[in-house]
């Protein structure tokens, strides 16, 4: 009888384990055309979009700087790990605190790859709110920062990476620009930004991805539907659950989007998955004790209190726009890139991925 029992709970795990597996390679499926356009893009922006070269627009202005350090942000594939390197760089060269507090929340918050991965698994609509809402949020936080400690614009004692991207010929700091340009040719240029994308970058964020894609087919296996339609389909105490949720946790923006489509396919409301959006790929743990060492202080205060006011405002914001224009995003996810793309390409990059 022992045996018996132990062979049927055995079974049922199994049964469970292969459906969740199902789930989650649909989902992969859907995203991989978009997931990979992504890659490619981010390969290319990190080759050819140098941090000196950005820096220089972030180092005056109180209103300017921060403007343009949010909208560079937007593109650049950067978790909120990764992104701390890049920020102390911007903040060794000069940028300001307000201009180095936009970049470190618009860019892990948005990104090439989780814009494709936006409109693959979600809707058009939440494709544009995404880095809007990304945008405003470190707008909103680098201006706080500005008009609050404008006259402690220090900069920070860490070296960055000068080195060259294509093959470390060189270090950056005796090698004028002009000259390194005469290093490589437009196609060595190319093949190292795709290299870097589908290599390195892919390589550092592919077992973020991938659990993204196993929690989200538990979801959506697990999850009674009742249960989150009755909690957690829309309000204020919505937003601040998922609010609670996504500030500790580390998660990347490309990986948090299949585990939201899949709440949203629970009945969590839109606004609600947005506040996990925002907040979850902004903030951990981990990263606070660098923030506190790029901002001070002060400066992590503003970062996460601006994180969290503006998560739920926009939040709250999001249901209203879905509901006023008669929008359901749970039947909508995913519908916008099957009509698109063939089955074939969509299965084709999946298996090229997986591959990776």
């Amino acid at each position: 009888v022992n045996q018996y029992h132990f062979g049927a709970s055995t079974g049922l795990i199994m049964t469970v384990l292969v459906q969740i597996a199902r789930a989650s390679w649909y989902l992969f499926v859907e995203a991989a055309p978009y997931l990979i356009f992504g890659v490619l893009v981010a390969g290319l922006m990190y080759l050819f979009l140098a941090p000196e070269t950005i820096a220089k627009h972030l180092y005056s202005g109180r209103v300017r700087s921060v403007f343009k350090a949010a909208l560079l942000g937007i593109p650049l594939p950067l978790c909120s790990c990764g992104v701390l390197p890049a920020a102390a760089s911007l903040r060794k060269q000069g940028a300001n605190r307000g201009a180095t507090a936009a970049f470190l929340i618009a860019t892990p918050e948005s990104g090439v790859d989780s814009i494709a991965i936006t409109y693959a698994l979600l809707d058009p609509l939440m494709t544009l709110i995404r880095p809007v809402a990304a945008f405003l949020t470190a707008f909103a936080a680098g201006i706080t920062e500005n008009f609050i400690s404008w006259e402690a614009n220090d900069t920070v004692s860490l070296q960055p990476d000068m080195n060259c991207r294509v093959d470390g010929c060189c270090d950056g700091q005796d090698c004028p620009p002009e000259e390194h340009n005469k290093h490589h040719t437009l196609g060595q240029k190319l093949w190292s930004g795709i290299r870097y994308g589908f290599f390195d970058l892919f390589r550092e964020l592919s077992g973020w991805i991938f659990a993204g894609f196993i929690v989200a087919g538990a979801i959506t296996l697990l999850l009674p539907q009742d249960l989150t339609t009755k909690y957690l389909g829309g309000g204020i105490a919505t937003m601040l659950f998922m609010l609670a949720a996504g500030i500790p946790t580390y998660i990347c923006a490309t990986a948090s989007t299949p585990v939201a489509a899949a709440l949203i396919l629970k009945g969590v409301s839109p606004g609600a998955a947005l506040v996990f959006l925002l907040a979850g790929p902004a903030t951990n743990i981990a990263s606070l004790t660098v923030l506190t060492r790029v901002l001070g202080k002060r400066g992590v205060i503003i970062y996460l209190g601006s994180i969290a006011i503006f998560a739920v405002l926009l939040g709250l914001a999001t249901d209203w726009l879905y509901s006023s224009l008669g929008i359901s995003l749970q039947a909508r996810l995913g519908v916008a890139s099957s009509e698109i793309l063939p089955a074939w390409l969509h299965l084709g990059t999946a298996l090229l991925l997986a591959g990776l």
